[in-house]
């Protein structure tokens, strides 16, 4: 088989590694969903994940995986995210520091909550070369190891763990719908799915203004963000050195929505499941009432990502401009 990054054996270690420490998320369904898609539609529970958001499964299996010597000299990323929250929690439960680098503009909220897990902030210019840069001169001031957000081993087989709870909760599983921003997520899970369970269709989900995956998807080339202005701020971010190949090769398709469809499916699991999410981990229900989906996925039992619910409650989108 061709080589990837990681394969079933490190995502079941990676389960077994972070297991009891992290949330098994549980999947919910509703009946108004199903109606309205035309299938058995599963959401995993992601957003009740600690941090709220998937991606504290790929940063504890991130920190757990380092030597002792390694881990004494902490870990720096730069996010202002959902993964500053998770590894400076993943860190502070291992005991060792962690500095989140962090554009000056973001928002006060997601500084407090990266200081309540015992992140230590270091602000710089709202630039990815600033970023970066930032974080590389941690790294060597302090020989801390960089933990990036998605395309780094560990990390991916971390989220491929969800993969694995899914085929244990939903029965014959046919098709995952993922959103897609750097493809850590839809990676670990496409690779996962690759050798327990082949006959699952692994579909992305993107916003049309984001649209690199479905871009690199179409032309067989691994393509940047051009200007993403997509309120799914949380699927920003271009596809990686090894995220890139998974998607090609593993993912079946991207299907691509408009804002205003993020907006009503957002707001569908507000009103109709009860469930606080943020806005990317709405793309794939938006994907799935797409009649483009309707028509290309045969899939009766289809389950969804509910990635991350740290949803800004001062700013809804239905209650704010789209664009």
């Amino acid at each position: 088989m061709t080589p990837y990054v990681v394969d079933l054996n490190a995502i079941r270690a990676a389960a077994a590694r972070i297991e009891g420490r992290v949330h098994r998320t549980p999947v919910l369904t509703c009946a108004t969903l199903d109606a309205l898609a035309g299938r058995s539609l599963f959401f995993k529970a992601e957003h009740l994940q600690k941090v709220g958001a998937f991606k504290f499964r790929g940063a504890l299996n991130a920190v757990a995986r380092l030597s002792d010597t390694a881990a004494a000299a902490g870990v720096v990323t730069h996010s202002s995210g959902n993964h500053a929250q998770a590894l400076a929690l993943a860190a502070r439960l291992r005991g060792i520091p962690a500095w989140i680098v962090m554009p000056h503009t973001a928002s006060a909220a997601k500084r407090a909550a990266v200081e309540g897990y015992g992140g230590r902030i270091v602000l710089c210019a709202p630039t990815l070369a600033d970023r970066e840069a930032t974080a590389e001169r941690i790294r060597a001031e302090t020989g801390a190891t960089l933990i990036p957000p998605f395309d780094h081993p560990d990390v991916i087989a971390g989220q491929g763990t969800i993969a694995l709870e899914l085929l244990e909760q939903v029965p014959d599983l046919e098709a995952v719908v993922v959103a897609v921003g750097g493809g850590g997520l839809i990676s670990g899970i496409a690779l996962a799915l690759r050798e327990a369970a082949p006959h699952v269709r692994v579909i992305g989900a993107e916003p049309a203004l984001a649209d690199d995956a479905a871009a690199s998807k179409s032309s067989g080339v691994r393509q940047p963000q051009r200007t993403p202005k997509s309120i799914a701020d949380g699927l920003l971010t271009s596809l990686g050195e090894y995220t890139w190949p998974v998607v090609r090769d593993l993912v079946e398709r991207v299907v691509l929505v408009e804002e205003q469809e993020i907006v009503d499916a957002m707001r569908l699991v507000f009103e109709r499941m009860k469930q606080v999410i943020e806005t990317s981990a709405a793309v794939p229900l938006a994907a799935v009432l797409r009649p483009e989906f309707r028509d290309a996925v045969d899939a009766r039992r289809v389950a969804l990502v509910l990635c991350g619910g740290n949803a800004d409650l001062d700013r809804l989108p239905w209650r704010t401009p789209t664009a």
